[in-house]
């Protein structure tokens, strides 16, 4: 496992719809969020690599709504990155309510691009190294 790790995030009013759900389109924001902090709790953020040379554009999203999640719902997102497969990295989530009830899984597959030329390439061994638990 290269990465596994967790954030919290409390829903805000305005994800949530008017019976005070949050709406499916809020959960590959979710994933994004905790991406993007557990990335920069290895020092690095999505700016400075992008300033790099690579860029991480979606290739795919899939989700299982088990349980609602509701406005104010302290929710704990995790992470977890099994390997880094040529150009694609496949990130795993499970986000949990604040009673510990498993509310959505899903998957994000990002696509390794080069910046310069927008082809896909193979990650630079740096870009590696920001992906091993730490």
């Amino acid at each position: 496992m290269l990465i596994d790790g967790e954030v919290t995030l409390r829903v805000r009013y305005k994800e949530t719809d008017q019976m005070g759900v949050v709406h499916h389109s809020n959960y590959p924001v979710y994933y994004e969020y905790a991406r993007t902090e557990l990335l920069r709790a290895q020092g690095f953020s999505y700016k400075l690599m992008e300033e790099r040379g690579i860029m991480l554009p979606v290739r795919e999203i899939g989700m299982k709504f088990l349980t609602p999640a509701r406005y104010d719902d302290l929710l704990t997102i995790r992470v977890m990155l099994p390997e880094i497969k040529g150009a694609r990295l496949r990130f795993e989530h499970e986000i949990h309510n604040q009673d510990g009830q498993l509310v959505n899984t899903g998957f994000v597959e990002l696509v390794i691009m080069n910046a310069t030329t927008r082809r896909p390439c193979h990650a630079p061994e740096w870009f590696k190294e920001l992906f091993v638990s730490q």
